[in-house]
């Protein structure tokens, strides 16, 4: 297997090449992935002197057997962005090495012992339906995270909570390719509100921010009684 370096309407020097060679070890990303059918590492050039400070942009490409694996990363110069790209690489792959081995070795658990390892798990009778909480109307209640649902309700798969400090627009971009997700929820420093960045396409992003509607925050219920005037 070989790397190929291409540019995006950029020329990519040869001194860059044999870097790229000497910074993404193919023996090193073999033994965490050893299923690799191609690595691709990609460099453009944003022409806005306003982004001088991330002018210069690289995104490698690892497909395997597997998923496909993506570190991309911006700096003032290629070499910088190679570096941050080759972190963030190193990174997902060893997180996909680990999970692939904690697959392995974990022990599989019949349908009767889920309940004593996964707290909340529901308990399944003798034909392997569920047993639900029977109401005094016949109808069964479900527990699901903070919510308890009556009957055919909305199924909560996960519920988490972050802790989360305000960041700009700038940072939650570099934290969301920092963990490999097409979206970032995040806290925006400026305006203080809830605002989620997502992948569009190719090196496209979007923002989406969320504000409290001032007619809804300042309507009042209705009040419970009044008088007629005469």
């Amino acid at each position: 297997m070989d790397i190929v370096v291409k540019g995006r309407k950029t020329e990519v020097p040869e001194r860059f090449r044999k870097h790229v060679a000497e910074k993404l070890k193919l023996e090193k990303i073999q033994k965490l992935d050893g299923k690799v059918i191609s690595l691709d590492v990609e460099v453009s050039k944003e022409p806005n002197p306003r982004q001088a400070d991330r002018c210069d942009r690289v995104e490698i490409t690892l497909r395997s057997r597997g998923p496909v694996i993506r570190a991309e990363a911006a700096a003032s110069d290629p070499y910088a962005a190679l570096d941050l790209a080759a972190e963030k690489l190193d990174a997902r792959l060893r997180k996909q090495h680990d999970k692939r081995f904690s697959r392995r070795g974990a022990r599989r658990i019949s349908a009767a012992e889920v309940p004593d390892h996964v707290p909340g798990a529901a308990t399944l009778n003798g034909n392997g339906t569920p047993v639900h909480d029977e109401e005094p109307d016949g109808v069964p209640t479900k527990k699901m995270g903070s919510l308890e649902v009556k009957g055919e309700g909305p199924l909560v798969v996960r519920e988490k909570t972050h802790v989360a400090s305000p960041m700009s627009l700038d940072q939650a971009l570099y934290e969301m390719e920092l963990v490999g997700h097409d979206f970032y929820l995040f806290v925006d420093s400026e305006t203080k509100e809830p605002s989620v960045v997502y992948r569009r396409h190719a090196y496209d992003y979007g923002v989406i921010h969320l504000s409290t509607d001032p007619m809804v925050a300042q309507a009042q219920p209705p009040a419970a009684g009044g008088t007629l005037g005469g």
